[in-house]
């Protein structure tokens, strides 16, 4: 977590919340990669993007996600660990590197949380087409400390 300097978390795109804390739950809505709200190396894996774009997609992706879970958990004060990932990437049929994709946003988790709470069980998901153009969106839910 050191060094970690939290983005400006992005609004949702529609009528939801971006974060929902239920008792010791807690879920981010859909994250894509946008800075300064526009979509960041938009388009679609195999077709206008490689590997290697969607991967920075997703770190920047995941950056937004960490924003917002920083700001649900008193800068993480209050944060257990991460839970699942669902990780959508807009592909080509034949896009086989999903994982590698994903990769990026888990690495990152742990880079910034430290393996006990940045760890998580993932899917991941093609797609034709995400909002925005993205090539990504990241989907993170999250349990809180128990006792403080």
């Amino acid at each position: 977590m050191a060094g970690f300097v939290p983005v400006a978390p992005p609004r949702p795109l529609g009528a939801y919340e971006a974060v929902v804390v239920r008792g010791r739950l807690g879920c981010v809505s859909g994250q894509f990669p946008v800075r300064d709200g526009g979509t960041v190396l938009p388009g679609v894996a195999g077709r206008t993007r490689d590997p290697d774009e969607a991967r920075r997609a997703c770190r920047v992706a995941a950056d937004n996600v960490l924003a917002h879970v920083h700001a649900a958990t008193d800068g993480f004060a209050t944060l257990h660990g991460l839970l699942r990932l669902e990780g959508f990437v807009a592909c080509t049929d034949d896009f086989d590197a999903l994982p590698a994709v994903l990769d990026a946003a888990s690495a990152r988790f742990v880079e910034v949380l430290g393996r006990e709470r940045g760890t998580h069980a993932r899917a991941a998901v093609p797609v034709a087409r995400l909002p925005a153009d993205a090539l990504v969106e990241l989907v993170v839910s999250f349990a809180l400390v128990v006792d403080r």
